[in-house]
């Protein structure tokens, strides 16, 4: 990576008690060791593994899915778009004819971002932890279609929380499509540039996701 290479950090800030699924514990981070008493900072931890900006491994909805750890290096990188979907929003759904048209034409994205602009709403409200919207079970199919390795959103889930069954989770991650969730600052990048995008979650034995750092390399 050059010296000139901007880098967009898509993670939202881990804090305690921020928003996560509505049925999900809050996350606490407490300190353990300071330094004045102790010499060091070191804190403890306690959270879900699909807390925060994270990523959903096939073995989230499927038994013999893969799990986090098992997803190689290489599939967690790739050329990424952005589709600005803020104007096109039908209640708590991407419409499909909305993916269809901030599709990039000067190239073929592996890992497509959906941007809402609910990451702008973050906070413990009704309207931010149950009516963000989400992609239909036919967009998914669509998206398997154009043989994309991942696809990421800045809410908290790439189903509508209405939707019980989770069938676009089920329709991606059934064809080995992994999906990052409660992305942030998608609003700093561009529709129609290919960036690089790295997705790095914790490598947990065993996970059926992880939390995760996820950069956007931009030409």
């Amino acid at each position: 990576m050059s010296n000139s290479t901007k880098v967009h950090d898509l993670t939202a800030l881990f804090r305690t008690h921020m928003p996560v699924w509505p049925t999900a514990p809050l996350p606490v981070v407490e300190p353990v060791g300071i330094i004045p008493r102790d010499g060091y900072l070191v804190e403890r931890l306690s959270a879900l593994t699909h807390s925060g900006t994270h990523l959903d491994a096939p073995a989230h909805f499927l038994e013999d899915g893969k799990t986090v750890d098992q997803i190689p290096p290489a599939d967690l990188i790739g050329t990424g778009a952005v589709l600005d979907v803020r104007s096109e929003l039908k209640g708590s759904t991407i419409p499909l004819a909305a993916v269809q048209k901030h599709w990039p034409k000067q190239f073929a994205p592996e890992i497509v971002l959906l941007e809402t602009g609910w990451s702008h709403g973050r906070s413990a409200t009704k309207r931010y932890l149950y009516d963000f919207p989400g992609i239909e079970p036919a967009t998914a199919e669509w998206l398997v279609q154009k043989k994309v390795k991942g696809v990421g959103t800045d809410t908290l889930g790439i189903d509508p929380f209405g939707n019980a069954k989770f069938e676009a989770h089920k329709v991606l991650l059934g064809q080995g499509i992994w999906i990052l969730e409660a992305l942030d600052h998608l609003d700093t990048l561009k529709e129609g540039t290919a960036y690089t995008i790295v997705a790095a979650p914790l490598k947990l034995e065993g996970g059926s996701g992880a939390m995760s750092r996820v950069y956007a390399l931009e030409p």
